[in-house]
């Protein structure tokens, strides 16, 4: 019998790490995650999705799938949910499942799948009350929330990245190895 590989649903925000999530996902292919990325409608025109999913080999999804149509999704062990917006944040915790990608994340806050989430989120907005207690609602939920600060770091053109490798050792800590 052959075991299937693991899935990680990777949810992406429109903020500036997702320019250079493609060393991420292949990172993650290559320590044999299947990888689905779910994109918010915004992030989708940050980036070829057509391009990540023939360089990476992964799936890529953007809006729900017609009510008759099969989903295009394996079942998913584990979620990765950045970058992350104070927007996505907000409404994450608010319950809201207005894309796929809030309603993937809604679903799987029950769903017992480890939930990894990485905000990008301006200092200055991570004061306001909302996005604190928004924090708070997730980790009560079980969702695991990373430092962004320490998983943040300006690159040559001064946008935001990530530390991709840091990411994918928290998810180990959540999952064990793929």
């Amino acid at each position: 019998m052959t075991r299937r590989a693991r899935c990680v649903y990777l949810v992406a925000a429109a903020a500036p790490p997702i320019l250079r999530i493609e060393p991420f996902l292949t990172a993650l292919r290559a320590e044999g995650w299947t990888v689905a990325l779910i994109a918010t409608p915004t992030a989708a025109t940050w980036i070829d999705l057509d391009a990540l999913a023939a360089a990476t080999d992964c799936a890529t999804r953007v809006h729900p799938r017609p009510p008759r149509e099969p989903d295009s999704l394996p079942p998913a062990d584990a979620v990765v949910a950045a970058p992350m917006t104070f927007n996505s944040i907000n409404k994450w915790s608010a319950g809201m499942s207005d894309t796929l990608a809030l309603g993937v994340l809604n679903e799987m806050l029950g769903a017992d799948v480890p939930v990894l989430t990485v905000p990008c989120v301006k200092t200055v907005l991570r004061k306001h009350p909302a996005y604190a207690e928004s924090i708070r609602r997730l980790t009560g939920a079980g969702a695991t929330v990373l430092n962004s600060d320490a998983v943040t770091v300006k690159a040559e053109d001064g946008l935001a990245t990530f530390r991709w490798a840091e990411i994918t050792s928290a998810l180990h800590e959540l999952t064990g190895p793929a």
